[in-house]
């Protein structure tokens, strides 16, 4: 019985029904599982324009073409029938790793998927094997919360995260166009771009050319947006009454007051001050 494995972590992810790695050629694999391994010509496959993941690393997918041209193609690309092609579900990169190899024909797993499992599965292999860049897999996730009603409980549990880590991932499509731009071309991590999320566009403007060329970590963003906050309305209005009472308070005693929080504190510059302050304090 040949074995062409998916992977256990893909298998663990979604339902079992969907999966059955297990291919016996004496029985009609389509009729009993849905789906059949064939061998199809390159040419009659097509890729999936609403996948997820839309850059792909060329030094890897050469070193993939490499890895094909010795040993071939280890799991099958996943497909279904479209028209007369075959569109990819799962496996767009050793697709094109298989057209860099000069492969005319390539091994397949046709099954029969409505579209939420074949998002599902496109977002699974992908984050699986490769993970997606940070924005392309937030948009896959509010894919699946717009177009299919999911909750961030159930993309969670889907795609095998965290329900924080799912929401802390669309959270980045809050950023302005530039900065997730950004994150696309320049591989940009979700951790040192969270911090500009609810950011002003100057303070976005200012930190990106720090992040992509000097290489900032996340505690260097995350200061200098803490540096770059405006104080709010009611603490600059606490801070001015401050002000003015430090200022009539260093006339009528001549020393320099400074006023924080909940303590008033005098400095003197010599002796003699400090107890011409001594005598005001006593009377």
């Amino acid at each position: 019985m040949a074995k062409h494995g998916l992977g256990r972590g893909f298998e663990s992810l979604i339902p079992t029904e969907l999966v059955d790695d297990e291919f016996d050629p004496t029985v009609d694999e389509e009729k009993e599982t849905g789906q059949k391994l064939i061998e199809v010509k390159i040419t009659e496959i097509v890729r999936d324009e609403e996948q997820p993941r839309k850059d792909f690393d060329p030094e890897a997918l050469e070193a993939l073409a490499a890895s094909i041209k010795e040993h071939g193609i280890l799991s099958p690309i996943v497909v279904m029938r479209k028209e007369d092609k075959y569109q990819i579900v799962a496996g767009e990169r050793r697709y094109r790793a298989a057209k860099i190899a000069g492969l005319s024909k390539v091994p397949v797993i046709v099954r029969t998927l409505d579209a939420q499992n074949k998002l599902e599965l496109s977002i699974i292999e992908n984050a699986q094997r490769e993970d997606l860049n940070a924005i392309e897999l937030a948009t896959a996730y509010a894919k699946l919360k717009t177009q299919f009603n999911l909750t961030n409980e159930e993309i969670a549990k889907r795609v095998g995260k965290a329900k924080i880590t799912v929401e802390n991932t669309l959270r980045l499509l809050n950023l302005p166009e530039k900065a997730k731009k950004a994150m696309r071309e320049h591989r940009l991590t979700e951790g040192v771009m969270r911090p500009l999320i609810n950011a002003e566009e100057k303070v976005i403007d200012a930190a990106l050319p720090k992040i992509i060329e000097d290489g900032w970590t996340v505690r260097q963003v995350e200061q200098f947006v803490a540096g770059k906050k405006k104080p709010s309305s009611a603490k600059a209005m606490k801070l001015n009454t401050y002000k003015k009472q430090e200022v009539k308070l260093t006339e009528k005693y001549t020393a320099k007051v400074r006023i924080s929080s909940t303590k008033v504190t005098f400095s003197c510059k010599n002796e003699k001050e400090l107890k011409d302050l001594l005598s005001k304090l006593e009377k």
